[in-house]
Formats: C-alpha cells, structure tokens, sequence
C-alpha cells in the first residue's frame, strides 16, 4: 500500500485552502507543475478526486472535504512531534485563564485544547466563553490572560495585541439543486436576488453588512438566527443561500441534505481566527507555551 508523503498533504491542503492551484504555488513557493503532480499523485494512491476542476480553480469534492480535516491533523501532529522536544514540558505549570467566542469554541478550539492538556498537563487550563466586547474588556482589566476570537471583528481595540492564525475564505452555500449552480460564475448582485438566511452569532450579520454595504446590492433576508444548524439545514432544503466561512462548512444538514458551496466573483473578505491579548502585560509560562504551541497547526492565509 502507497502511503502519502508529507509533501503532497502539504501542497492538498495548500491547494484545498486557496482555492486555486497557482496561489498554492506562489504560497508555497514552488511550481504550478509541482503541485498539480503531489495533488495529481496523492489521489491515485486515495483512489478517488479530491479536487473538482473548474474555470475559476479548483473546489473540494465529498471525498475531498472528508480527507482534508485528516490532511490537517496529521499535518498538526508532525508538526507537534518536531516542536514538542523544543520546551521541558514539566516546567511549564500555572493557570492560564482562556476566553473565546462562540464560533471558536464550535468549530476550531477544542482539538487544540484535547492536544495541549495531552502535552503540558501541569497547567491549569479554565475556559470561558463570552462575546468579543466582553472579552476585550476582560483582557484589558486582567479577568482573562489569553483569548482565541475572530480577530477581523476586532476593530482599532486600544491595549489590545493580536496575531491570526487563520484566515478562512467566505463562500456561498446553497442547495444540491440550486438554479445559481448553472451559472458559470456568481455574483453578489445573483446572491441579492435569492432569499438569504442570515446567521447573528459572532457578529457574523454586521460583518456581512460591510461587504454588502459597499456595493449596491443588499441581501434580501428572510431569517436570522444564531444558530449554525438552522442555516444549514434551512440552505439544504432550499429555503434560501446564505455567505459564510469555510471553518464552519459541512456538506451536510443534520437532516442529511446537502449543502454546496461555491466561491464568489466579488472578493469577499476572510473570517480570521487567532489569539488576542493585553499590550505590556507579562504572561507567565502556561500564556506563553499555548501561544507557541497554537501556531503549531497554522495554516497557510486563505483569500
């Protein structure tokens, strides 16, 4: 049995996150050839496409959405095994007080979290989720140490530091038998002539509100809600499309609908993830081996 080289799950995921495999080549810093060959290569030893080819680059398929979460996860745990030996684990004790927001804690934090226990068990680890406003206040008045939130929310916040460590491309969902599918290519302008359900959570629907609001086009909702489910299932069943980041897709609805997902024309702005902390502030060993150890699963920037 062939097994996958480092290289190829490398470049899939290079390729999977941008979305085209010449900016996968101009990010890593390789050929276009190179990467189409690793890509090319790693799906016959898988047996099936990862990729589907279109004239706007390339998307995941089924199969390729179910590999890339395993493609990331071996990519994090190599990259754990060379970093780990770097830092006496034993030495690094104390409390390290964590603040996140909702998406965070749904859709990206907690392997992180499973992995850093595992390897630095002397620290104290306590979690608290909370909105953005609540979480700036709390690192400026020392409530908390060190904050995994959606730094594109964070605006200009004064005594506040932060570092991305992702940022995830915005895209269309829709149903598996959407008439915009036929198009050759999706605007905001189509988008604005379909019912759109709009999700709150996160701030996600001012966010949304700032790319509209600098075309002339506006999203015709028919439903907001907090809840990421209820997108989903409610874009499965057709009720409507909706625009949202790649780290909370899922193809599927849990009634076992179908969500497609399809980049835009317009250049939609990313949904950025990464840690937040207190300018001047000395952080003791526990702050400090969770900031190292996060950037341990960075990934390549997505646009």
């Amino acid at each position: 049995m062939n097994i996958p080289t480092i290289r190829q799950i490398r470049y899939f995921i290079a390729v999977a996150n941008l979305g085209q495999i010449s900016r996968a080549a101009l990010e890593l810093n390789v050929s276009q050839s190179a990467v189409t060959t690793a890509v090319k290569q790693l799906e016959e030893i898988v047996g099936t496409p990862l990729l589907a080819r279109h004239a706007g680059g390339v998307a995941l398929t089924y199969e390729g959405n179910i590999f890339l979460d395993h493609a990331r996860r071996i990519m994090a745990v190599v990259e754990e095994a060379v970093r780990s030996p770097r830092r006496l684990r034993d030495d690094v004790k104390g409390t390290l007080r964590l603040a996140m927001t909702y998406t965070v804690a749904g859709y990206y934090i907690p392997t992180y979290i499973e992995r850093f226990l595992r390897v630095f068990p002397g620290v104290d680890l306590q979690l608290t989720e909370s909105s953005r406003t609540s979480i700036e206040d709390g690192l400026a008045s020392g409530i908390f140490d060190l904050a995994v939130m959606l730094t594109s929310n964070i605006v200009d916040q004064e005594g506040i530091t932060y570092e991305t460590l992702l940022q995830s491309r915005r895209r269309l969902w829709l149903s598996s038998n959407h008439p915009l599918l036929e198009l050759p290519s999706i605007t905001l302008a189509d988008v604005a002539a379909q019912p759109y359900i709009m999700l709150t959570v996160d701030e996600a629907s001012n966010t949304a509100q700032r790319y509209w609001n600098r075309t002339n086009y506006r999203p015709h909702t028919i439903f907001r809600t907090s809840s990421v489910e209820a997108v989903r299932s409610m874009v499965a069943s057709g009720m409507g499309v909706t625009i949202l980041s790649d780290m909370i897709y899922r193809p599927w609805s849990l009634d076992g609908r179908r969500v497609e997902v399809i980049s835009l024309a317009d250049r939609i702005p990313t949904m950025d993830v990464g840690l937040a902390w207190a300018t001047n502030v000395e952080q003791n060993t526990a702050v400090s081996a969770f900031r190292e150890f996060m950037h341990v699963g960075e990934e390549p920037d997505v646009r």
